[in-house]
């Protein structure tokens, strides 16, 4: 199967954003997505994933491979914020962080929660969705 989504690393600096991949390759075919994360105040190196969602909110590859649909970059940590390396952080602790600085509406950056108690839960939910996985 193929993936629904991008990985992806958000660098954001002087009211620009770039998307590189894990590789090192930077994502030129995402400008407005870019755009989009540039309005982040902060400066910031996000970590994440581009994500083309049908009408349910569910990820579908197609729409991220053709460029169909809206794009969108869920942050799942943060790494750098406003000149400090924040990685010797807890991930609780960068999650808080990332939950701050993330727009709460209105954006295509998004901010992905966390599930502590019930992750077994959230497993099952995930496979029975038939959704791509889960970050841990």
């Amino acid at each position: 199967m193929l993936p629904r989504f991008t990985p992806a690393l958000a660098y954001i600096s002087d009211g620009e954003a770039e998307l590189v991949s894990r590789k090192n390759h930077v994502y030129k075919s995402f400008p407005n997505l870019c755009a989009e994360i540039a309005r982040l105040r902060n400066e910031a190196i996000l970590d994440g994933e581009i994500v083309c969602l049908d009408a349910e909110g569910r990820p579908v590859f197609d729409g991220l491979l053709f460029r169909r649909g809206e794009l969108y970059y869920y942050a799942v940590d943060c790494l750098w914020l406003d000149g400090e390396d924040v990685r010797a952080l807890r991930l609780i602790d960068r999650k808080r962080i990332l939950k701050r600085i993330v727009p709460r509406k209105n954006s295509r950056l998004l901010f992905v929660r966390h599930q502590l108690p019930r992750g077994a839960d959230l497993f099952r939910l995930v496979c029975e969705s038939d959704l791509e996985g889960i970050v841990a």
